[in-house]
């Protein structure tokens, strides 16, 4: 089976970006802030915008499940207030599961978190008790960086972030630590602030201790890890002159990376720097990156080919890859897959 552990609900109907529009102009005037139920999608309008898109090009692709959660650059923790967010949030979350139940054979959900800047992350837990309680999410997306592009969060390593951490252990999900909007234009969101945020994540988790505290929280830091990779002799480096431990028993049980890298140099450097049991397949298709390689006709995020051509795995490990450690690092993923057989 081939699961690819980062998707996101890109192709959602105009309806959501519409209603979202008027949420968003609502906050200089709140009488005119629109009701959740005001927003009509029908479950053939989610099934067009699937089965044309994401289920296409998967079934094109060759990947059979999806983790699929609401779209990243959406998310804008930094627009509004907490109930701007929690709204939103309920909102898309429900979005995501629905998908879900409609192609279930293909799509299971993850949620985002209904952050703010400034806010207490506690707020979050109860829309994510819900979507693991009642949507069967098997993972989260958690916002290091609510603000936009100005890091106003204090690190992952803080105990602001603990009470996100100690539910997570508690249902043994996940978290892919993913940013949204850049509203700093320094920082190009998919080019620059994305890649920027998973560099930082991973840098804050080295200088940390996070892990003696929490030894079973996962992170799956997304789009290759950034930097991390290219520069692994780098932290490796500073983790030595830190007198942290090596970093395979530092952060390798607890940090993990996906395979969204869209070329073929990319996904070698990750397969032959990171070791295999660290690094799950991913495309995030329809995602940043949409066109076509013109040097290979082919499409960028089409992840699997690279995965499929690096020398740097053996058949075993690209099983890894493609399924074992997404079970793995996913308990209930693997659950839901085991209930039905599979």
């Amino acid at each position: 089976m081939i699961i690819d552990v980062h998707g996101h609900y890109t192709t959602a109907p105009a309806a959501l970006g519409a209603w979202r529009d008027l949420q968003i102009a609502s906050l200089k005037d709140p009488s005119k802030a629109p009701s959740a139920s005001s927003l009509k999608i029908s479950d053939d309008e989610l099934r067009e915008t699937i089965e044309n898109n994401q289920l296409r090009l998967m079934k094109e692709r060759g990947s059979d499940l999806t983790i699929f959660s609401p779209r990243a650059s959406f998310m804008a923790h930094h627009i509004g207030d907490f109930n701007t967010s929690a709204t939103w949030a309920a909102i898309c979350n429900e979005l995501c599961f629905r998908v879900s139940e409609l192609f279930p054979d293909h799509f299971i959900p993850a949620a985002m978190l209904p952050q703010s800047p400034g806010v207490d992350p506690a707020t979050c837990i109860p829309e994510l008790v819900k979507c693991v309680e009642q949507y069967g999410n098997v993972g989260i997306n958690l916002n290091p960086d609510p603000s936009g592009g100005h890091w106003t969060s204090p690190p992952l390593s803080d105990r602001h972030w603990y009470p996100i951490y100690e539910k997570m252990v508690e249902y043994d999900i996940p978290a892919m630590i993913h940013v949204s909007t850049s509203c700093n234009s320094c920082f190009h969101t998919t080019g620059a602030h994305y890649l920027n945020a998973d560099t930082t994540a991973f840098m804050q988790c080295l200088t940390s201790d996070l892990f003696k505290d929490f030894p079973t929280l996962k992170f799956l830091i997304p789009h290759g890890g950034g930097a991390v990779p290219y520069h692994w002799g780098r932290f490796r480096g500073l983790a030595q002159e830190l007198k942290k431990p090596l970093l395979q028993d530092h952060l390798l049980n607890n940090i993990f990376f996906d395979t969204c890298v869209y070329h073929q140099p990319g996904i070698d450097l990750l397969t032959k720097v990171i070791p295999v049991k660290n690094i799950l397949f991913a495309s995030e298709m329809i995602g940043a990156v949409r066109g076509i390689d013109p040097e290979t006709g082919h499409y960028y995020d089409d992840t699997r080919r690279y995965v499929a051509a690096t020398a740097n795995l053996t058949d075993e490990e690209r099983f890894q890859v493609f399924e074992g450690n997404a079970r793995r690092v996913f308990p209930r993923l693997d659950a839901a897959l085991k209930a039905k057989g599979l």
